[in-house]
């Protein structure tokens, strides 16, 4: 597949990662010559200095007969204007843009084919903020994803010592829990993924990828780690884009403090979010935590763009007893290192973005994309079409599917039915499939697997 990607910034740049080394045709556009060198320095991919929006720089690009445009400037306005180009002028495909302005998003007739022909907007701070929620709607997890419109969850949790299936074999999860159904798609053990079979013993620190309806999510996790109490007190460091709109989704059911340095920004999210206590200062002010009662918080989310400052001002929260600590960091070299360490949770949003703009670019009927574990691994959702002529999948057994080695499937939707499969399980036309496929390099066999024979290009 043709790409071109507009800004090598952090999102641009790990997109071209992760497609580069699917043997994708990648270009790059950029305004710095010194990004675009050191990035083909690294990737197979061409650079091309110039702003993203201008048609004479999208042509040298190789717009002409580009397959996809996927414009991640840091400006709004470019990206939307270089679809409108590329829509007008080339008949791209596919155009793929991140918005961030809320006050663009609001508007979505500004969007249509007729207006500004955008066929796929991402938003990172909206994305980021719904990760947020999940984790804080489940409390223990490490990552919660949601497919088939929510009626399947992946969850990933970290075994601890006493969870009830800590130290034996996983068949005996069904023997725990009878009449509830789940599937352990992955193992991480010290970074290290076990291909999950009956026989398979769990060990305490264990990370365990799990599939169920999302009416059993808690009670499997209860087999795995003590179960977390529901969270009740929030605070959130930062008040940008993601943490007012984390503070505006939580409100409903939590109590929710936000911390703001910038005076005028405080006094304005102070007159806008209801049922929110702003306060004006510095997440990293010992003296701050202590008269707001961090000892009694159970999470705190430090969401600011300062990675350092969201590093230390967690790990603080977390000494002075914070229960749980998430932090926002976009530098990729941060994150094993902390959460080796006090930090519970670091979220990259690199990452969760980046499986929203996956989705639109693999093959086979794949409906949705999620990165797992900063991208090594991937969580699919694929619909199984055709018939038993046209189709790799549809009227075979599991057991008869030739999965790529470290590729498990988790569960099967059929209609409104979550079917937890086994080898004979029979696929059917129109089922959703999810799939967790550990080495992320297996895709191309995953997306063949599911392309039907007279469509698939």
């Amino acid at each position: 597949m043709k790409i071109i990607i507009l800004g090598a910034g952090q999102v641009g740049t790990s997109v071209a990662q992760s497609l580069a080394n699917e043997a994708n045709d990648i270009t790059v556009v950029d305004t710095r010559s010194d990004v675009l060198h050191e990035l083909q320095a690294r990737l197979d991919l061409r650079g091309i200095v110039g702003v993203g929006s201008h048609p004479d720089v999208l042509i040298k690009a190789g717009a002409r007969d580009a397959d996809m445009i996927v414009a991640v400037t840091n400006s709004d306005e470019t990206n939307m204007v270089a679809c409108q180009v590329a829509y007008t002028l080339f008949h791209t495909p596919t155009k793929i843009a991140r918005v961030r302005a809320a006050e663009y998003l609001a508007h979505k007739a500004l969007f249509a084919q007729d207006a500004l022909p955008i066929d796929v907007l991402i938003s990172p701070e909206e994305l980021v903020t719904t990760y947020i929620q999940r984790l804080i709607e489940h409390p223990g997890s490490l990552q919660v994803l949601d497919f088939a419109d929510g009626r399947v969850q992946l969850v990933a949790v970290r075994a601890h010592h006493g969870g009830a299936l800590v130290g034996h074999e996983l068949r005996e999860l069904t023997e725990h829990m009878p009449g509830i159904q789940t599937r352990v798609a992955a193992i991480f053990r010290r970074n290290t993924p076990i291909f999950p079979e009956g026989h398979t013993i769990i060990e305490a620190e264990d990370e365990v990828f799990f599939v169920a309806a999302r009416k059993n999510i808690r009670a499997i996790t209860s087999e795995l780690r003590k179960l977390d109490k529901p969270y009740k007190r929030v605070i959130i460091a930062g008040g940008g884009n993601i943490g007012r709109r984390l503070a505006e989704v939580l409100t409903p059911k939590y109590q929710v403090k936000l911390i703001e340095h910038n005076k005028e920004r405080a006094k304005e999210l102070s007159e806008v979010l209801n049922n929110v206590i702003v306060l004006r200062g510095d997440a990293a002010d010992e003296d701050l935590l202590i008269e707001e009662n961090i000892e009694s918080t159970d999470v705190f989310c430090a969401l600011t763009n300062d990675d350092e400052a969201n590093i230390l001002s967690a790990m603080l929260a977390k000494r002075l007893g914070a229960k749980k600590v998430m932090s926002i960091i976009n530098r990729p070299s941060y994150v094993d290192l902390v959460e080796s360490g006090v930090i519970d949770i670091a979220i990259s949003p690199q990452q969760v973005t980046i499986g929203a703009l996956l989705t639109h670019v693999r093959r086979g009927d794949v409906v949705a994309v999620h990165s797992l574990r900063r991208g090594a691994a991937e969580a699919i959702e694929a619909v199984a079409h055709g018939d038993p002529k046209t189709s790799k999948v549809v009227g075979r057994r599991v057991e008869e599917l030739k999965l790529p080695k470290g590729c498990t499937i988790g569960a099967l939707v059929r209609g409104d039915e979550v079917i937890i499969p086994h080898h004979d399980t029979l696929i059917e036309a129109e089922d959703h499939v999810i799939l967790f496929l550990v080495d992320k390099r297996r895709i191309r066999e995953v997306e063949r697997l599911f392309a039907v024979s007279v469509t698939f290009l």
